[in-house]
């Protein structure tokens, strides 16, 4: 369980700490007890406690506003919360639900089945050896997909890792600038390469490299590497703040290296 789920205190004042920054700087306690469904009490308790841990500062009578801190605190509550509802959604919900696979061999509707995965998609194998396993809910071919459910136990997967290949801005270099014999070398280690700028399109080509695609480059590697792929993102100099973002949104191990 995340922290901020941890008690129903600890819920009652990540909301409250929400509404106050959602209605700051003129913040109505009646207002904030009604929404959380506590008392106008409760509320001023939890706000001078707010105030004392420096997460809130008080402007004056029914004036306050939430601080870098408690904004820092709020971002990284709200992460913990998104990570547990997409474990949730995904992994306990989704057991429960229907997904689709990849048939390694003839399947039979109502035969168990292992499941795997395998350049990050979902594979199911006939037969019950694997530490994952469903039930089968169509006839498949080898290759084609099949619909599985009765999810048990977990799929054995190694964590993806993504590296994000910095290449100069045109007005330094751009490609030009860049080793294309070292940017291929690091591109065919990879199990998917993507790109992010103009810049890192052309490197990718002079490195005899097509990315997989050259939008969403960070959302896509995020995904990917969650998937287990070992990610090489070929990104422009300026566009690298935006692919870590979403790597680093979506906690995955990472690292920045230059190209030329």
């Amino acid at each position: 369980m995340v922290d901020v789920l941890d008690t129903k205190r600890s819920a009652t004042r990540f909301r409250i700490l929400v509404e106050i920054a959602e209605r700051q700087p003129a913040v109505s306690q009646g207002e904030i007890a009604e929404a959380v469904g506590v008392t106008s009490q409760a509320v001023s308790e939890y706000i001078r406690d707010l105030v004392s841990e420096g997460y809130v500062e008080k402007e004056g009578r029914s004036r306050y506003r939430v601080t870098k801190e408690g904004v820092d605190w709020l971002f990284r509550a709200a992460t913990e919360v998104r990570r547990f509802a997409e474990h949730v959604t995904e992994d306990v919900l989704g057991s429960v639900g229907e997904d689709a696979a990849i048939a390694t061999g003839p399947i039979a509707e109502g035969e168990t089945v292992t499941l795997t995965l395998s350049s990050g998609l979902l594979h199911a194998t006939p037969g019950d050896g694997g530490p994952a396993t469903g039930v089968a809910t169509t006839d498949a071919e080898e290759g084609r997909e099949v619909g599985v459910t009765g999810f048990e136990g977990v799929i054995d997967l190694d964590p993806g890792r993504a590296t994000v290949v910095q290449v100069p801005a045109i007005r330094s270099g751009g490609s030009d600038a860049v080793d294309t014999g070292a940017l291929s070398e690091r591109c065919e280690r990879a199990d998917l390469v993507v790109a992010s700028g103009v810049e890192a399109v052309v490197a990718c080509s002079r490195g005899g490299f097509e990315p997989r695609t050259t939008f969403g480059a960070g959302a896509v590697a995020a995904d990917a590497a969650g998937r287990g792929l070992r990610v090489v993102v070929v990104a422009t100099a300026d566009t690298v703040g935006r692919v870590t973002d979403a790597l680093r949104d979506s906690g995955v191990d990472y690292e920045v290296a230059e190209a030329a």
